[in-house]
């Protein structure tokens, strides 16, 4: 599962705008406009994480902090489609460029939608929070806009950050055996030098960052289990 926060800013309202999705420091995207507002911001971050992820097959855990949007997806979308994109009143959907767009986007995917309460120190929707408003700071003052490394593929989808590094050292070390030219003291004989028993336990130690560790948490929380399980789950 892909755990990410979607977020909006707009300064003034409309006005100066951004969005922003986020999963960790080294996959996250930004964006936005001169003049939007904040509704537009939030629909537009979501849209755009369906968009990096198309290729993905992983199910899609989205974080919003606004309610409009989740409601938008999960229960008006269908009445607004059957009523030619118009409200019970009558009267059109707004910002319904992005709502087609979003309904394009989410045909044949697997996603749940969670309400998380903006501003409260939630770990990646502060990220995203951030992100989406030095965007729209960004507009108003005339600055590059802070875009992000995007979905690269060499950030987490499914996996937490630390265990896809380890993999990353213990990949590295077998390549040794690939490349054959590279010098024997370049690398570890070995990522972790453990008895060879089998059947027994073994104790690994491992420092994490409060960023990392909440987010371990947080996948542990979603998966149902204790963070230990998940992490051995990992392995």
């Amino acid at each position: 599962m892909i755990i990410a926060a979607a977020d909006g800013s707009a300064l003034g309202n409309p006005g100066p705008a951004g969005w922003a999705w986020y999963v960790d420091e080294r996959t996250w995207a930004a964006g936005g406009w001169k003049h939007a507002t904040n509704n537009q911001g939030e629909l537009k971050a979501v849209l755009e994480l369906f968009r990096a992820t198309a290729h993905l097959d992983d199910e899609l855990l989205v974080q919003c902090d606004s309610q409009y949007v989740i409601n938008s997806v999960t229960k008006w979308m269908p009445g607004w489609k059957r009523k030619g994109w118009r409200k019970a009143d009558g009267k059109p959907v707004m910002n319904v460029e992005l709502l087609q767009q979003l309904d394009e986007v989410l045909a044949g995917r697997r996603y749940r939608f969670e309400w998380v309460k903006g501003h409260v120190g939630h770990p990646l929707n502060e990220a995203a929070d951030s992100r989406a408003r030095a965007v729209a700071e960004a507009y108003r003052s005339g600055l590059p806009i802070p875009s992000g490394p995007g979905w690269t593929g060499d950030g987490v989808a499914g996996a937490d950050a630390v265990h896809e590094r380890m993999l990353d050292e213990a990949t590295a070390i077998d390549d040794e055996d690939d490349r054959g030219d590279r010098d024997a003291d370049e690398v570890p004989a070995t990522l972790f030098e453990l008895d060879e028993a089998p059947d027994a336990w073994q104790t690994l130690t491992l420092e994490l960052s409060t960023e990392e560790h909440d987010r371990l948490v947080q996948r542990a929380r979603a998966a149902g289990v204790s963070p230990e399980e998940f992490l051995r789950g990992l392995i």
